[in-house]
């Protein structure tokens, strides 16, 4: 009976300190960040450039970095289901998991493509190896240059460390990312638009026209 007891202790100890598991249909926010469902996902182990990052390619020319991030991790997804071993939270609540799509890990594709770079401060080194064969081949951003993302968040903080304001005259359209991953954008005279907030370091952004901002995958939030 005591052996009985045992065994079932352990048993439920092993399912409690099993890993949480978040699979279903994923909507990308950024090149290491979408939701699935209510769940905001930040692939473990990597760092891709921002929403708002520019780059410089081979030939010295600024191109955003950022979204081509994103338009990479929504073709290695491929329309496919995600499955996700969640291995901790971060400060913004978000599941830092390790997500396969099909037989693809994610974080490992994404440094390969050269669209994401090794997270060493929390990967310890586990996709260095796909980091230095897309160095190598001169893949994605190392074909030109970069500012690490954590870099790129942390001198963003320091620009905005008040609300940011349009970056131009005229462009008052507030590009928002819901706590669900939905893109919309809002405009003046809108119920929340005073209450609304927008944060660069999170793939938000302002924009000139509502055409622009439908243009690039918001939708007009409702009136």
């Amino acid at each position: 009976m005591i052996r009985r007891l045992s065994l079932m202790a352990l048993a439920i100890g092993l399912a409690a300190a099993a890993p949480a598991q978040v699979t279903g249909p994923a909507r990308v926010v950024d090149g290491d960040t979408f939701s699935v469902g209510a769940e905001r996902v930040r692939l473990w182990g990597v760092n891709a450039p921002e929403g708002r990052q520019v780059c410089q390619n081979d030939q010295g020319k600024a191109y955003a970095c950022g979204d081509v991030a994103r338009d990479q991790l929504v073709g290695l997804i491929g329309g496919r289901a995600v499955r996700c071993e969640v291995r901790d939270r971060d400060p913004y609540g978000r599941a830092v998991a390790r997500c396969l799509a099909g037989s693809t890990d994610l974080g490992e594709a994404m440094v390969q493509a050269g669209w994401a770079i090794d997270y060493v401060q929390f990967s310890r080194g586990a996709y260095a190896s796909a980091e230095a064969e897309a160095l190598r081949a001169r893949r994605g951003l190392w074909a030109g240059r970069f500012e690490t993302p954590s870099l790129w968040r942390a001198d963003a903080r320091q620009v905005h460390t008040a609300p940011a304001g349009p970056p131009a005259a005229g462009c008052v359209i507030k590009g928002n990312i819901s706590a669900k991953g939905r893109r919309i954008f809002h405009v003046p005279g809108q119920q929340d638009y005073a209450a609304t907030r927008i944060d660069p370091t999170m793939g938000e952004r302002w924009f000139c026209s509502a055409a622009e901002a439908a243009a690039a995958g918001w939708t007009a939030a409702a009136r």
